[in-house]
């Protein structure tokens, strides 16, 4: 009895509410849905930034998702705008409808559910599905890029959208197949390589052996003070429990972090317990922890064959040893837009830092080759490359300049000139 005398008053108060609008003339107002439309745009915007902080969107396609995202809200307020245009209709035929209909409604709710736990429940499973479109959205979008690339598997730009969505809804053996795709596509471009290795990681339980050491390693002989390299290096050789060459890499990393910052923090709290695994005693080289050996190069372009180089044409500067492999002991990879350029030289762009047999060979009864880095060799042979192709090898038509033979305690800069092409 008690209960249906509360629900009594609750009905007749919303007929107080609901009742007297319906009675007077007044237009449909379009500025609720407008508002409406522009807080679901902003809350995508905010969305999409924080997308692009975290890395999962590139700038370029932050750009692209910002503009679609505009010409949409654009088109959801043209059409309120016709939609709700004022209507010269009343609504007082609506008013006896909803006297009988609403108690009718709420009793008839009220005996097929019940009980009030039932209501309660419906009305939680209602709220989830409020927030839940805007994902299934999202799954959707990403399904239909999926298709369109199996109609056009060569957009390495749509493989690597594919991987940054797959990514960001923790998908990530699909994110993993999507970025080597684009990896087949693109070659070794660190960015790709980085992400690759990455999505391979997540996949097998963030274990960084295998090929996701070699795409990271790989990626920083190219560009040695890649950040996302250096973290996930140092995350594979905790991994392994080479403490100092980890710790060799997140230092690196800390220097290149904005003072203060709390990424930087984060790392000097991971040096320390890195630290702390470090049997006590243990001899810290100083060219791992502080890239102590380093050679300072400086490279020109003659006049004469400048024309025979594009801007966008890779420059490889590497240093050899002096004789037996020929392997880069460290490399940078720069491109011909940035000449005359000044690049170092250090153990941390070794691409093969562990020791390797001579010749490349593992067959017994043959002395292995001491670990090909700067600082195991007295003297090396410094080279810089165009590359008309990328290609790392060496290949007729490139350009190159040398200087023969240069000893690491020579601190000087070194020039190089590009004067030469390979025939």
């Amino acid at each position: 009895m008690l209960f249906l005398l509360i629900a009594s008053v609750l009905v007749l108060s919303a007929f107080v509410i609901v009742l007297p609008p319906l009675w007077r003339k007044q237009p449909l107002a379009a500025a609720d849905l407008d508002q409406r439309n522009v807080a679901i745009a902003r809350q995508r915007l905010a969305e999409l930034k924080e997308q692009l902080q975290a890395g999962a969107l590139s700038q370029a396609l932050y750009d692209e998702q910002l503009a679609e995202l505009e010409l949409a809200l654009s088109d959801d307020l043209d059409i309120v705008s016709q939609v709700t245009a004022p209507s010269s209709s009343s609504g007082q035929w609506m008013a006896p409808v909803l006297i009988f209909a609403i108690p009718l409604l709420a009793g008839s709710l009220y005996w097929s559910l019940g009980n009030y736990p039932s209501l309660a429940y419906n009305n939680q499973t209602a709220a989830i599905n409020q927030r839940t479109p805007e994902l299934e959205q999202m799954k959707a979008m990403v399904a239909g890029l999926a298709e369109r690339l199996k109609k056009q598997p060569d957009d390495a730009m749509g493989w690597t959208m594919l991987g940054r969505s797959y990514k960001y809804l923790e998908q990530h053996a699909q994110a993993a197949d999507a970025f080597g795709h684009a990896y087949k596509l693109t070659g070794d471009q660190p960015e790709i390589m980085l992400l690759y290795a990455d999505a391979l990681a997540f996949a097998n339980d963030e274990q960084m052996a295998g090929k996701p050491e070699q795409l990271v390693f790989k990626a920083l002989a190219l560009e040695p003070d890649n950040m996302t390299g250096l973290w996930l290096g140092g995350m594979a050789k905790a991994q392994t429990g080479e403490f100092v060459a980890a710790m060799a890499l997140w230092k690196k990393l800390e220097a290149l972090l904005p003072p203060g910052s709390e990424s930087q923090q984060e790392i000097q709290v991971l040096l320390a317990k890195l630290a702390a695994q470090i049997p006590e005693g243990t001899v810290m080289p100083e060219a791992e922890l502080a890239s102590a050996v380093s050679i300072e190069i400086q490279v020109s372009l003659t006049p004469e064959l400048q024309k025979l180089a594009n801007p966008d044409d890779t420059v490889f500067v590497y240093a050899q040893a002096l004789s037996g492999a020929k392997m880069p002991l460290a490399i940078v990879r720069k491109q011909v837009s940035e000449l005359p350029l000044t690049v170092s030289l250090t153990d941390a762009m070794a691409m093969m830092p562990t020791t390797a047999m001579e010749g490349g060979s593992a067959a017994i009864g043959r002395e292995p080759m001491r670990p090909m880095k700067l600082s195991n060799f007295g003297q090396v042979k410094l080279l810089a490359r165009i590359s008309k192709s990328g290609d790392a090898m060496q290949h007729p038509g490139d350009l190159i300049g040398v200087i023969e033979q240069v000893a690491l305690t020579d601190k000087s800069l070194h020039k190089i000139v590009i004067n030469s092409q390979i025939k």
